[in-house]
């Protein structure tokens, strides 16, 4: 088993792993394959339900995969063809939603999974959204910021109709931000028209809040992982003040959490991304290092902790583990060197079915990423709605919804897995399945 950060190398995993703890059921991963993975997670969350075939049939696959390939004229006035991503996954309770990712490791499986689970999100959460995902496969750090804009114009332009307001709505994701939707908007504003620019705002969200965003987008997702966190410290009676947590991605989901958490007490001792990984016993201070990553990228030559490996970052000795960097982090070695009491996934797909199946057996609880990573897609719901009727909500309105909504989710997967007997991802699985499944049975299959 091979599982690494570089986006310049390859994830791998190999060896035979049951499905699940006492299942006779055997998977064998020559090479890991997010898409398969979530697709497994499908099919026993649709066994614990007794999903129909039918359902089951058409959920395995999405709806539309778009690739489009776009030419862009660079700074030194040479021309590059990039190649982008569309997965619409399904649409049955409402417009399609999710992230568009720039970076280098951007494969059209990995934005099926994606999308994917995207669509078991919006149902979890109750949200009316189906599911999909975009991305364009270059590394954006290594473009100018008038290439970046170049980039994400011609992308935008290149989806043309296959998004839109009442149609797909896309959102930040990895190595893209706020600004990025500007562009989109703004793009796809002057492509509809003068007499429909004012009513497209929502073609996307996690806009800047002047150009129409919500206050409290920015952090939700962060915002959402720590409503989990607290739930799950009272369902055990533990008391969050004075623990500590190791973050793995210390971006803007990872440095939130971080931020957060650390005005409930709660210290972070090992942080760790692309650059790097560094520990501090006494508690790094997530604020300031929040503001490091914004001005210098990374994490790598903050002065408040020491470098270690990364085999040392998963040994240390924590409260809370949270993996807020990219899919499959988690293999069977690391989920052995964790000392920990939670997994908290921010990321989506973080630990893979070997890691999922050690750290289960060791005890560890896992506060699965259809979850804990939904606070982004809520928030973003909230955000449409304001686009929608003309209105501008305040922070505090924003929160106290995003609580209620990852509270009520929390305690229903809880429930739905001491009842059934299934661990938090299928359970989150299984209560998502149920409320699609009941809209199929409804409405039936146009001939």
């Amino acid at each position: 088993m091979k599982t690494i950060d570089s986006p310049s190398e390859t994830v791998q995993a190999s060896g035979s792993i049951p499905a699940a703890p006492g299942s006779s059921r055997t998977i064998i991963v020559k090479e890991f394959d997010f898409f398969k993975v979530v697709q497994d997670y499908l099919d026993r969350a649709a066994r614990t339900i007794n999903l129909q075939d039918y359902v089951r049939t058409i959920l395995s696959e999405p709806k539309n995969e778009i690739i489009v390939n776009f030419p862009v004229k660079m700074d030194g006035g040479e021309v590059r063809l990039f190649k982008g991503y569309r997965v619409q996954h399904n649409n049955l309770l409402g417009p399609f939603k999710g992230g568009i990712r720039f970076h280098p490791s951007v494969t059209l499986d990995d934005v099926k999974a994606l999308a994917a689970m995207m669509t078991w999100k919006s149902a979890l959460m109750r949200i009316p959204f189906g599911g999909g995902k975009g991305g364009v496969k270059f590394d954006p750090h290594t473009v100018s910021r008038d290439e970046l804009q170049r980039i994400t114009r011609r992308f935008t332009h290149a989806l043309s109709e296959n998004i839109g307001p009442e149609y797909d709505i896309p959102a930040p994701d990895l190595g893209t931000n706020s600004q990025t939707m500007a562009w989109m908007m703004d793009t796809y504003s002057n492509m509809v028209g003068s007499a429909r620019k004012q009513s497209v705002k929502g073609v996307v969200t996690g806009k800047p809040v002047a150009s129409g965003g919500t206050l409290g987008r920015a952090k939700a997702t962060g915002q959402g992982a720590v409503f989990c966190a607290i739930e799950w410290a009272k369902e055990k009676s533990f008391e969050l003040e004075g623990s500590t947590m190791a973050v793995q991605g210390f971006g803007n989901v990872g440095s939130h959490v971080a931020v957060i958490l650390s005005r409930l007490g709660v210290s972070t001792v090992a942080v760790g991304d692309h650059s790097g990984y560094m520990v501090n016993p006494e508690g790094l201070n997530a604020h300031k290092l929040q503001d490091w990553v914004v001005d210098h990228g990374s994490i790598a030559g903050y002065p408040g902790g020491k470098a270690v490996t990364r085999e040392d970052f998963f040994k240390q000795k924590v409260d809370i583990f949270a993996p807020c960097a990219l899919e499959n982090q988690i293999g069977e070695s690391e989920a052995r060197s964790l000392d920990c009491k939670v997994v908290l996934e921010g990321a989506n797909g973080p630990t893979n079915p070997a890691g999922e199946k050690i750290l289960l057996e060791r005890g560890i609880d896992i506060l699965p990423d259809v979850l804990v990573n939904s606070g982004g897609v809520t928030v973003s719901y909230y955000e449409w709605v304001q686009n929608k009727r003309s209105e501008s909500w305040t922070e505090e309105e924003v929160d106290t919804k995003l609580e209620k909504a990852m509270t009520r989710a929390y305690r229903e997967i809880s429930d739905f897995s001491r009842q059934n007997k299934v661990d938090r991802r299928i359970a989150g699985y299984a209560l998502a399945l149920s409320r699609i499944e009941a809209v199929y049975k409804e409405r039936e299959i146009f001939p």
